[in-house]
């Protein structure tokens, strides 16, 4: 069979994607790739995704080192196409999780699945101190929590340095800072703060909690209620759901929400659809089943792309307020704090325990003006404070 090199280049990954980070290498030089099988891994807006291999073929050279962010493009490896060596195995397929093989003659030490791969990125260990490691798992494989107790031994035999620790940056932290530098050198950000009753959202919300959980399969919570309220003010004040050009503003006909997770040590975003149309039941689902997903690492690019505005929710960690950094090209954040049981004067005059909670609204000022934005804020909080009149279960 007749020999070709093929180049193969970064693909586009996304509709704004326009570079990624290559996170490791799931071949190496001289293996046999099949069609389809991933070929590596790349990181790109938070978000990890697998590059398969567009032919079959001997992977001839590697052109792009671990850690280096490159353009959509670029020419990451050459694959010869050509029949499979004698003796080799193509990968199994069915169900099962993938594996990486780090060495493909006799002498092969191990396997290493995807989310042991992951789990060493993140405390900083590369694939040749992987190959040191005692494994105990099937089959011989390196189990994580193999690695756990590697890091631990670590840990505890390692002597006390007066210099500071030098920790690598994860793919995820470099995304995270590149996008919120540029966002704080090129946004002039300003932030207002309104504090909300939430007193007859929070009695709403316990009466409810068990019913809904039973019937919908989710938990019901306060951010839930607050995407809606926040969704329903976008419509009077389109401007917080729009994106600033060099001569016009976009204001954007969707409300696709972003709501922060929180993941191990960073943050990811993904997105609610259409979050202008929805009322908290689906909400609230769509809530949980991203949730879900970004914890377990399993978010796609659809997942987190597209978003118009975002809704943090720092109230979980009981920090009470806080000044949130705009997600480009967004011109809005909006911040909820911790809530509160406080002492508070009511309109007649009359002193009453109430649940209070504070929220932000951090804004691009070439966009929103002071008053706009406390105009907005206002809605928010007419609308919760109104709580919620109707049937959670039936929605």
């Amino acid at each position: 069979m007749e020999e070709e090199d093929i180049e193969i280049k970064l693909p586009k990954l996304g509709e704004s994607i326009v570079s990624a980070t290559i996170v490791t290498w799931l071949k190496k030089e001289g293996d046999f790739v099949n069609l389809d099988e991933p070929l590596l891994e790349v990181s790109t807006d938070k978000v990890n995704s697998e590059i398969p291999s567009p032919v079959a073929g001997i992977l001839k050279s590697i052109h792009v080192e671990i850690d280096r962010e490159i353009d959509v493009g670029t020419l990451i490896a050459i694959i010869t196409t050509s029949a499979p060596r004698t003796g080799s195995v193509p990968p199994p397929t069915g169900g099962q999780e993938k594996e990486v093989t780090l060495k493909s003659d006799s002498t092969m030490k191990g396997f290493f699945t995807p989310s042991v791969l992951r789990f060493a990125r993140e405390k900083g260990i590369d694939l040749n101190e992987l190959e040191t490691i005692s494994a105990s798992g099937a089959g011989g494989r390196l189990s994580k929590k193999d690695l756990e107790d590697y890091l631990e031994s670590r840990e505890a035999s390692a002597p006390i340095e007066k210099e500071a620790l030098r920790i690598p940056l994860t793919s995820v932290r470099k995304s995270t800072a590149k996008n919120m530098a540029c966002s704080a050198r090129e946004i002039p950000h300003a932030t207002l703060i309104i504090e909300v009753d939430v007193n007859q959202v929070m009695q709403r919300l316990a009466e409810a909690k068990k019913s809904f959980l039973e019937k919908h399969g989710c938990k019901l919570s306060i951010t839930s209620v607050i995407a809606r309220a926040l969704s329903r003010a976008v419509k009077t004040y389109p401007l917080v759901n729009a994106s600033f050009e060099e001569d016009a503003i976009l204001l954007k006909q969707r409300v696709n929400l972003g709501i922060a997770v929180s993941v191990g040590q960073g943050v990811v975003v993904p997105v609610i659809r259409d979050c202008q149309d929805k009322g908290i039941v689906p909400i609230a689902k769509e809530i949980a089943y991203l949730a879900e997903r970004a914890r377990a690492s399993r978010l796609t690019l659809q997942d987190i792309q597209g978003g118009t505005i975002t809704l943090t929710n720092f109230g979980m960690s009981n920090v009470l307020i806080g000044l949130p950094i705009i997600r480009l090209p967004e011109v809005a954040i909006i911040g909820v704090g911790a809530i509160q049981k406080k002492v508070v004067v009511l309109e007649e005059e009359q002193m009453a325990v109430r649940s209070m909670m504070m929220v932000s609204l951090t804004f691009d000022h070439r966009v929103i003006d002071g008053m706009y934005g406390c105009d907005f804020l206002g809605a928010i909080k007419r609308d919760l404070e109104q709580g919620i009149d109707y049937p959670l279960e039936e929605e």
